[in-house]
């Protein structure tokens, strides 16, 4: 089994999204314009000439590599071929970088003991099904909401991707401190990028006077819709506008052969709200390692 680190500018960019396009664990946040848009500087493991792979986004601090987690990247990991050796690409990853907080998918698991792991909720819904039946899972307590919504004289329509990353950015940006301004252009310069590619749209919900009540951003690819960017405006709580919005949406893309990736999440209101709409819990693990010489490995848990 051949393994090699490459830095992306030597990576096979057709090879590495043919990959990832063919992998059943293959995300939108591991294709090369994501990463390219989207990480600092990122290399990536390639076994056995692309029949797997794993990209490695790094920064350097003190002359030392370390992986960490792009804005707006829910999972990477492992993709590909499965059968690989754990010891040996947990030997490899550490050979190139000592320190990280890496988020691998839904299909890796770690059986070694002595890894950091924590497990991670994301809900998911299939679309495959006609909207009747995805509609017929909906917790009691959500379809008195939406035919309390559907009373109410909203309207769903497509919307400006600029203007959903805006309005997210405006309204929660308070809430992820770690996220900059620089972060939000690139997202944007992506989505714009890939909506030419019909990799990205927006959708929102208004009422009779043209006011804006809630507006979310998606992602998609041949295996998922991304709800990457979903924004209640304060004046769109009352009325529902987000359950409206997203029963809209399941109702567009019914009997696609599509997951609805709703991205999580910990938080118990959020959790609530998504496990609604009949959504069941595709957990994926978040890898914490540290190798750092000492004393340096005492300033870094």
């Amino acid at each position: 089994m051949q393994f090699q680190i490459l830095p992306s500018s030597k990576i096979d960019f057709n090879k590495w999204d043919n990959c990832i396009e063919k992998a059943p664990n293959g995300l939108i946040y591991a294709t090369s314009s994501y990463l390219n848009t989207m990480t600092d500087n990122w290399s990536a493991l390639i076994i056995n000439d692309y029949k797997s792979i794993m990209p490695l986004p790094w920064r350097r601090k003190w002359g030392i590599n370390y992986l960490y987690t792009p804005p707006f990247t829910q999972q990477l990991g492992l993709i590909g071929e499965n059968n690989i050796v754990e010891e040996e690409l947990i030997k490899t990853i550490n050979l190139f970088s000592t320190y990280g907080d890496y988020l691998l998918n839904f299909n890796n698991s770690f059986n070694d003991k002595k890894q950091l792991i924590t497990s991670k909720i994301n809900y998911i819904l299939p679309l495959s099904n006609p909207y009747t039946t995805i509609k017929e899972a909906y917790s009691k307590q959500l379809k008195s909401f939406l035919q309390k919504a559907n009373s109410s004289c909203l309207y769903y329509q497509t919307a400006s991707i600029s203007i959903a990353i805006d309005a997210y950015q405006s309204t929660y940006w308070e809430r992820m401190p770690h996220l900059t301004q620089n972060d939000f252009n690139n997202f944007k310069v992506l989505c714009i990028s890939v909506e030419k590619e019909c990799k990205a749209f927006a959708r929102q919900v208004t009422n009779n006077n043209n006011e804006l009540l809630a507006i979310a951003l998606f992602l998609n690819d041949s295996k998922r819709i991304y709800n990457l960017m979903p924004t209640t405006l304060n004046n769109g709580r009352e009325a529902l506008a987000m359950h409206f919005l997203l029963d809209k949406l399941f109702e567009e893309h019914a009997e696609r052969n599509l997951l609805f990736d709703f991205e999580g999440s910990d938080l118990a209101g959020v959790k609530r709200f998504y496990e609604q709409f009949g959504s069941t819990n595709q957990p994926y693990l978040h890898w914490h390692f540290n190798n750092l010489p000492w004393p340096i490995s005492l300033f870094k848990k």
